[in-house]
């Protein structure tokens, strides 16, 4: 069959714009990749990096993975925690304390009850508490921000020093890992994904979810209205006082469910100072991760990439001279990473400053 002249001529036309279209996108995907050529080639090392150290077997691969998520869950925590107080406008350096001291309460509890359930519900409670203590001085009194949440740091060192005791061990142990059913079983993403703890997996529900209400809800909007510009806020009929009450203490409680993470879920015992830093490192995942619950997981990624990376290295009996030279890793990656980053970062307008309806 001869095709006529003016369908032939249409046929010629759409070949010529699908062929134009697919060389445009060819050029997108060009320019997209020439644009993240430093992440992709970070990327590609890290990737290279990651299976040297593990000797390029799939089981050490694997560990190394398991153990990246696993310290990224505390710190993806504080984050989140830090990101709905400074959100709000209100600076909260009391993170370390605040999981030190879920950390211990939640222990205590659940020693006593032998329940872990119950004693990570009391940490999120004593969490909670403590960021109702930050918002009364913060917000209700109006006081320096940064002095109350080094208040909490300090009391939370010496009220968990006073009342530890050796010798209290957990009567169900610490919790166990949770096998997705045949997802578990996929090779390297089933161990690292589908295979984890509670608080663990409940951390993961929880970025989406808290991103989600951060930029698609009224809550969310309401919440980033008082961070920015709060006398605009409240001209509109919002709360100022009364949505920073609200975020501190709810992010207290995440901070809360991070202690109790470190002490029934990773541990399975208190130790004195067991943050161990973490509350600070958190601030740090908060400011690379430009007060995103998303960018935050990615940030709290790669510091729990350098934790695991620590570990392997005492593995293999790599440098073992000098131990300290391994464990200041982590921080040191934190160190650059604040020098590179946070003068790229926009923090919220308001935050730090005390509101007044006067």
């Amino acid at each position: 069959m001869v095709l006529k002249p003016e369908r032939s001529e249409r046929a010629f036309r759409f070949d010529y714009l699908g062929f134009i279209m697919s060389v445009n996108q060819t050029k997108d995907i060009k320019q997209f990749f020439f644009k993240k050529r430093w992440w992709v080639l970070t990327a590609v090392l890290l990737a290279f990096f990651t299976l040297w150290t593990a000797e390029f077997e799939q089981a050490n691969t694997t560990s190394v993975l398991v153990s990246t998520l696993r310290h990224s869950t505390p710190l993806v925590l504080g984050a989140m925690c830090g990101l709905l107080c400074e959100r709000s406008g209100v600076i909260n350096i009391g993170i370390e304390g605040q999981m030190l001291m879920s950390a211990w309460g939640g222990f205590m509890v659940a020693s006593a009850s032998g329940s872990l359930l119950i004693g990570v519900f009391a940490g999120i409670g004593i969490g909670m508490m403590m960021g109702g203590v930050l918002a009364g001085i913060s917000v209700g009194l109006r006081g320096d921000q940064i002095i109350a949440g080094t208040v909490i740091n300090i009391a939370a060192i010496g009220i968990t020093s006073f009342f530890f005791s050796l010798g209290r061990t957990l009567p169900s142990g610490k919790a166990q890992v949770i096998k997705l059913g045949p997802l578990a079983d996929i090779p390297v993403a089933g161990r690292v994904l589908f295979s984890n703890k509670p608080i663990t997996f409940l951390t993961l529900l929880m970025i989406p979810t808290l991103w989600f209400l951060l930029f698609r809800t009224k809550w969310g909007l309401r919440t980033r209205a008082v961070g920015e510009h709060p006398s605009a806020a409240e001209t509109v009929g919002i709360s100022v006082i009364g949505m920073r009450y609200f975020n501190v203490i709810i992010g207290g409680g995440i901070a809360g469910l991070a202690g109790a993470y470190l002490s029934l879920e990773a541990v399975g015992s208190f130790e004195r100072g067991m943050t161990n830093g973490k509350g600070f490192v958190a601030l740090a995942v908060m400011i690379f991760g430009r007060w995103n619950p998303i960018g935050a997981w990615g940030a709290a990624l790669l510091f729990g990439y350098s934790s695991a990376i620590q570990t392997q290295f005492q593995f293999r009996d790599w440098l073992t001279n000098d131990p300290q030279f391994i464990g200041i890793i982590p921080f040191v990656v934190t160190i650059v990473v604040l020098a590179g980053f946070v003068g790229r970062a926009r923090p919220p307008a308001s935050i730090g400053q005390p509101y007044s309806r006067e």
